[in-house]
């Protein structure tokens, strides 16, 4: 693992847990945070891989004081527009690239090849960690991440809006998953932990099905600091 401490960075960001356990890995090793690099559809309101709006993530990116950049994308001009982005940064004088990736060899091949085509080094603060172990931490460091997409064919719905803890867990793996969704099972939206500055309270609205997976449209609640709006229904 290349060493982070005092070297500006970018988190590729999806929102979830994996990015944001990558994050505060990074933070803590004593890299400096530059931007939140997080790829949206072709019409930049969604996220492409977890379907945020723009308003859930800048809402994040202001509760850890870091800035967001978005860049659109089809799947097929992703890796052009991510480059480019990456390019910038690199201009701009950042020199790593904060990915959340465990295991998924494809996934650290992508991140190290496009990395090192615009001269930034990548660094993967979970990469080859128990998967188990790392849920586990991401919970007793009391970072809160609510499921708000799955995939069809491996969970049913009723798992959407439920906060993770140890009953989802258990619920997961009696599902027949692995509770760390490395494989993309299901996403998560994280609104509190010890890097954020204050937690983010969400609305939940419809579901949308798109690509095999049943998404759960949140925004951002306008109900009083501290106050639980988001309910687990675990």
């Amino acid at each position: 693992m290349k060493a982070i401490s005092g070297q500006p960075f970018f988190c590729s960001w999806s929102g979830g847990k994996d990015s944001c356990f990558a994050l505060y890995r990074a933070i803590r090793a004593g890299g400096i945070p530059q931007a939140l690099l997080t790829m949206m559809m072709e019409d930049g309101e969604r996220s492409r891989a977890h379907g945020l709006s723009v308003e859930v993530l800048q809402g994040q990116a202001d509760a850890l004081g870091i800035p967001l950049v978005t860049r659109q994308a089809s799947w097929d001009t992703y890796e052009a527009e991510f480059l480019s982005a990456i390019r910038q940064f690199r201009e701009e004088g950042i020199t790593r690239g904060i990915f959340g990736d465990i295991d998924l060899e494809p996934h650290l091949e992508w991140v190290e090849r496009v990395c090192s085509s615009a001269s930034i080094q990548a660094y993967e603060p979970l990469w080859q960690e128990a998967r188990r172990d790392l849920l586990d931490e991401f919970l007793q460091l009391s970072f809160k991440a609510t499921i708000i997409a799955i995939k069809q064919e491996a969970l049913d719905d009723s798992f959407l809006g439920r906060t993770l803890d140890r009953q989802v867990i258990a619920d997961l793996e009696k599902a027949g998953v692995d509770a760390s969704g490395e494989e993309g099972e299901y996403h998560t939206v994280v609104t509190n932990g010890p890097i954020f500055s204050s937690t983010l309270h969400l609305e939940m609205k419809e579901q949308v099905i798109r690509d095999g997976y049943c998404f759960l449209d949140v925004s951002l609640s306008n109900s009083e600091p501290g106050r639980n709006t988001f309910l687990s229904s675990a």
